[in-house]
C-alpha cells in the first residue's frame, strides 16, 4: 500500500523521543542535570497537527523532567515515560482513544520501536534510524532525527489528506 494512501486516515500521531524529537544525544551538566534540544519546527508542526484536530502523543523508555516540560509546552497530553515495552502501551493508548491501528502513524528511530511501527497504519523511520526500524516502516523521513523529521511526517500526512494548505494558510496569505 502506499504511503499516500495510508495517510489518509491518520487521526493520531505517537512518536519516541530521544532519537526523533531530539538527535538521541543525552547530555548531562556538571550537577547530572539531563538537557534536550528540540528542533522549533518540530514543535510548529505539531501545533499544526493539533489545529487540525488530531492529537500527538509520546511514548518513551526514559523518563525525563524536559520532556514534561516540552510536551507541556506544546499541550501534548499523551505522555508515557518509562515504556520499555512501548506496543502494549501503544495499544494502551488506542484502547483509551477508541482509534484503530490504520488510524495511527508512529514515529520511531530504534529497536523497542519497531513492535509499534509494525503495529499502526502508517510506521515512519527517522533518516537515521536503525536498519531494523527501516526495513519495517512504511515510509524514513529525509531529515534525521532532532532535525525536523517529525515535522516532516506531519506535512506529509497532511498534505495526502489535502489539509496543509489552509492551516497555513496564516502563514502565507
Amino acid at each position: 500500500m502506499k504511503t499516500d494512501v495510508r495517510c489518509q486516515n491518520i487521526e493520531l500521531i505517537l512518536a519516541d523521543v530521544d532519537g526523533v524529537l531530539t538527535s538521541g544525544e543525552i547530555i548531562f551538566n556538571n550537577q547530572g542535570i539531563e538537557t534536550k534540544q528540540f528542533h522549533i519546527r518540530d514543535g510548529l508542526g505539531i501545533r499544526l497537527w493539533q489545529r487540525a484536530g488530531y492529537k500527538f502523543g509520546l511514548i518513551t523508555g526514559r523518563s525525563s523532567h524536559v520532556v514534561k516540560i516540552r510536551a507541556a509546552e506544546l499541550g501534548i497530553e499523551i505522555v508515557r515515560q518509562t515504556a520499555e515495552d512501548k506496543l502494549p502501551v501503544a495499544i494502551e493508548i488506542l484502547t483509551q482513544l477508541g482509534i484503530q491501528p490504520e488510524q495511527v502513524c508512529y514515529i520511531g528511530d530504534d529497536l523497542p520501536d519497531v513492535p509499534v511501527i509494525r503495529h499502526v497504519g502508517l510506521g515512519v523511520a527517522v533518516a537515521d534510524a536503525c536498519a531494523e526500524a527501516k526495513t519495517h516502516a512504511h515510509h524514513t523521513t529525509t531529515l534525521p532525527g532532532g532535525q525536523g523529521a517529525v515535522r516532516e511526517t506531519i506535512e506529509m500526512i497532511l498534505k495526502a489528506q489535502r489539509r496543509w494548505d489552509d492551516l497555513i494558510q496564516k502563514y502565507t496569505s
